[in-house]
């Protein structure tokens, strides 16, 4: 009885044991289920909404249109010609699972032939003339110095040589044999890159060719198309992202197994590189397009417009139900820029700046061009610069920059003007003025000569100018003292931004005359252009105060900027300040023509006309000095001088076979010049 009692005690004992393991999985399971619950309604309640979302709604981001970007070729707005603004073009794609395997190279070669070919043998033949020249250029500068006569003559003889070499005709078939190879080297490499994105079975979208135009797109379906009979261009007709053929019988589909097209707006430059470094490009920020450097980065905002957007029920099946929960917002497109650019005198320029880098072996240039009156830009141009449409090619970032607001120099001479207007402002000097030049001025230890390492003895403030002496400018620093000298810098807007509406803007640097008492030789170096560093911008804003009767005015690129609506915001001339009196002005033009007609600056002049001007030949600084044989050549001026119509500054980055700025900048002021008194038909003065 006794172990019946036990037996029956240990059973009860395992009972509840399971009884509690039943309980405590209960309430574990219980648990589990409370706190899925919790993740799915609280925790990440956004993330399954939108799941659900998902498979019961379309939702869609609709992309306005941006804002287009014009030049004018008259004030009154009425001849507007785009510079920037938006086409179709087609993405050209493969779908390797509907390849077929023995079409693939077939299709890769033509691909090459149609998008690559072209470009790979020109950058093949810059290639084998690049070496060609830097081989010319190794064997001259192992001359050593070529002012040594006998190294004149064996450089002629290299040069000769040189030339006969490349008339060789065994040369030529040596290097008609190297072009070939290396074409078909980069042809192999190319060719097997397109292989590598069809050759993926499975595969359903892999891109080929972004930005492809309508007539290239045509062209390359025709070379791989099967079709025999003898059809044109003119008989293919593309509708919905589909190919047709017509004019051959009933309408029908030109398709390629294995490759399709999609259209999508591109932003277009019309007119190439002209302008370029003006108005930047749009390209991608992450994996959003925005505007990229220029016009299209400052105004992005105001180009790209307000997205809208579109939400549609989705039934069982997947399909939209467009019914009243249909929830649509419309985009708002981006406004349009009216410039102050005239697209004549724009071309003009940028095609004549290009010209004169290249023949001055330049590094690159600027010329910006100003109505003084009211401070509207009318052209400007930089170089290097680039194409818009295929900013993607450009090799260094560097180029996208624009000189014109962003590259500080060191003047050198062309700030001798504004030293000379300082003294007529208050007066210490008249253009009869005289000193007596002793070919150098000793400050502290440091000894300044004229350039021309010459003494001339007495000299008129007109001489100062026309010469270029470096002693007179020092002697004027002096009439007005160092410490006035550098209050004028900073009231002609030196040492801060002129607030045109470009990205990347400058403000230069005059930090030598920040503090006072200002040290005589910081003034004297500064007097002729020497240790402040100042930008394009500035410099043409400075010489437009001097044509605008010592008016200051702001410089200013937009036009009118016309929204949507037609609701225009136009820019209105701004005055900053007076700098310096109207007589001083007034006398200063007068003395700035004798430059033109007696000194430095006779090739910036324009026959019957009276041009006032002044060159620069500046230094190009180094840490502790400046660069040997290298420097930045300048021509600032306006015409006709009683009522000036432009006011312009050229600048020449580096030349390599003219030394000073007569020989490069100022040809070019003068070939502009002339381009623009005929173009606005301004009588002749004399």
């Amino acid at each position: 009885m006794s172990f019946w009692k036990k037996g029956q005690k240990n059973f009860n004992k395992i009972n509840n044991s399971r009884i509690n393991l039943i309980i405590a999985i209960i309430f574990l399971l219980s648990g589990l289920i409370i706190f899925k619950l919790f993740d799915l309604q609280v925790l990440n309640y956004e993330l399954y909404y939108s799941l659900a979302s998902d498979q019961h709604q379309i939702y869609n981001l609709l992309a306005p249109e941006r804002g287009r970007i014009f030049t004018q070729n008259d004030k009154a707005g009425n001849q507007l010609y785009p510079i920037a603004t938006n086409k179709n073009f087609y993405i050209l794609f493969a779908v390797p699972k509907d390849f077929k395997a023995k079409e693939a190279r077939l299709t890769a070669e033509q691909l090459y032939i149609t998008f690559k070919q072209e470009q790979t043998e020109k950058e093949v033949d810059e290639l084998l003339k690049k070496e060609e020249a830097d081989r010319l250029k190794a064997q001259i500068d192992a001359l050593g110095d070529l002012n040594d006569e006998l190294n004149q003559v064996k450089q002629a003889e290299i040069v000769a040589n040189h030339r006969r070499l490349l008339a060789d005709a065994k040369f030529l078939e040596i290097k008609k044999i190297r072009r070939e190879a290396e074409i078909n080297l980069r042809k192999t490499s190319i060719v097997d890159g397109y292989l590598k994105k069809i050759d993926k079975p499975g595969d359903v979208y892999e891109p080929l060719e972004q930005k492809v135009d309508e007539v290239i797109l045509k062209k390359f379906y025709l070379a791989i198309s099967p079709a025999d009979e003898d059809i044109k261009l003119d008989d293919l007709e593309i509708a919905n992202n589909a190919l047709f053929i017509i004019n051959h019988g009933p309408k029908r589909k030109l398709a390629i197994a294995g490759l399709g097209f999609s259209e999508k707006s591109y932003r277009f430059y019309p007119e190439g590189n002209i302008g370029a470094n003006l108005l930047g490009f749009v390209g991608f920020v992450g994996d959003q397009e925005k505007g990229r450097y220029g016009l299209e980065e400052y105004f992005d905002q105001e180009l790209y417009g307000r997205p809208g957007s579109i939400k549609i029920e989705r039934d069982a099946k997947g399909q939209a139900i467009i019914i009243n929960d249909r929830e649509y917002l419309k985009p708002e497109n981006g406004a349009d820029l009216i410039l102050t650019i005239n697209r004549s005198i724009q071309f003009t320029a940028c095609k004549k700046l290009n010209e004169a880098v290249a023949k001055y072996g330049a590094d690159g240039g600027s010329v910006i061009i100003m109505e003084p009156k009211t401070g509207a830009i009318l052209a400007m141009c930089s170089n290097p610069d680039y194409d818009g449409n295929e900013y993607q090619k450009v090799k260094d970032i560097k180029v996208f920059t624009n000189p014109a607001v962003f590259s500080q120099y060191e003047p050198g001479s062309i700030f001798k003007v504004l030293t000379m207007a300082m003294a007529l402002d208050q007066e210490k000097i008249t253009p009869q003025t005289t000193y007596d030049d002793t070919g150098q001025v000793k400050i502290a230890d440091r000894t300044m000569e004229n350039s021309d390492h010459k003494a001339n003895g007495a000299q008129t403030m007109t001489q100062v100018l026309e010469k270029s002496l470096n002693t007179g400018a020092i002697f004027v620093m002096r009439k007005i003292g160092p410490d006035l000298f550098a209050d004028y810098v900073k009231e002609f807007g030196f040492g801060e931004k002129t607030g045109l509406e470009l990205t990347g803007e400058s403000k230069g640097d005059i930090k030598n005359l920040m503090t006072k008492p200002v040290h005589e030789l910081y003034a004297a170096t500064a007097s002729f252009g020497q240790g402040l560093s100042v930008t394009p911008i500035q410099m043409v804003s400075v010489f437009s105060a001097i044509a605008n009767n010592g008016i200051l005015m702001k410089p200013y690129l937009v036009k009118e900027i016309i929204k949507p609506d037609g609701a225009k915001i136009e820019t209105s001339p701004k005055v900053i300040r007076r700098v310096i009196s109207e007589k001083a002005a007034t006398i200063l033009g007068g003395m700035m023509v004798n430059v033109v007609e007696n000194g430095h600056g006779k090739k910036a002049a324009v026959k019957g006309y009276y041009v006032g001007g002044k060159t620069g030949t500046a230094q190009v600084a180094k840490k502790g000095g400046y660069e040997d044989n290298i420097n930045i050549g300048s021509f600032g001026g306006f015409a006709p001088i009683d009522d000036p119509k432009f006011v312009m500054l050229v600048r020449i980055d580096r030349p390599r076979n003219v030394e000073w700025a007569e020989s490069s900048a100022a040809p070019l002021f003068g070939q502009l010049a002339e381009y623009m008194l005929n173009y606005w038909q301004i009588p002749k003065e004399r």
